[in-house]
């Protein structure tokens, strides 16, 4: 599958993120993701992207770093490099008449399994396994470059416009800046 383009939207109506991809060969794949997905996804998917990294850099013949801060240095260097390549401009071209080969309806997103190679490239398995369905719906693509970090980082900014960030682990996390005015108790019904 050649991924042409990726949108990461979070849809305030339904509190969850649509992950929309569009392929080279006019198909267009959609994805929800709910919050509960994001909070085990997310580390799961930086230590992915880093070991993929990693792995490409031992593969090239660059021995990989022994410790935990040179690792996080060149992760850093090469996300930046990445995402000053990367166009976040350009409006998502949603085709009208685009193949949905999962159907209108987006897959909801009850599982992932990501696994990192050796070129760097990360393999990720979308499946959606529903109690009410027969058989489970789902997919896999490879991202590769640039793609890594654009996808990772579109889910990031998608995150925070849900205000996702104060139950997710790692970077993510909102910095703790003290008490704040008092307000009365709020309350949710999930």
């Amino acid at each position: 599958m050649d991924i042409r383009q990726v949108s990461v939207t979070y849809r305030e109506e339904q509190d969850r993120i649509l992950v929309r991809i569009n392929t080279a060969q006019g198909e267009e794949l959609r994805l929800w993701f709910t919050r509960r997905l994001v909070l085990g996804l997310w580390p799961v998917l930086n230590k992915a992207v880093v070991q993929a990294g990693e792995l490409a850099a031992v593969a090239a013949g660059r021995p990989a770093p022994a410790d935990q801060a040179a690792r996080q240095a060149i992760g850093a260097f090469e996300r930046e490099a990445a995402l000053s390549k990367a166009n976040f401009t350009a409006p998502y071209q949603s085709a009208e008449k685009a193949a949905l080969p999962l159907g209108a309806e987006p897959l909801l997103v009850s599982e992932v399994r990501i696994t990192p190679h050796a070129s760097g490239a990360l393999q990720i398995a979308f499946q959606e396994k529903l109690p009410d369905l027969p058989t489970p719906r789902g997919f896999q693509l490879e991202l590769r470059g640039a793609l890594i970090h654009g996808f990772t980082h579109l889910l990031e900014q998608a995150i925070a416009a849900a205000q996702w960030r104060a139950g997710v682990p790692g970077e993510l996390a909102e910095p703790d800046t003290g008490p704040g005015p008092l307000e009365p108790p709020r309350r949710y019904l999930n």
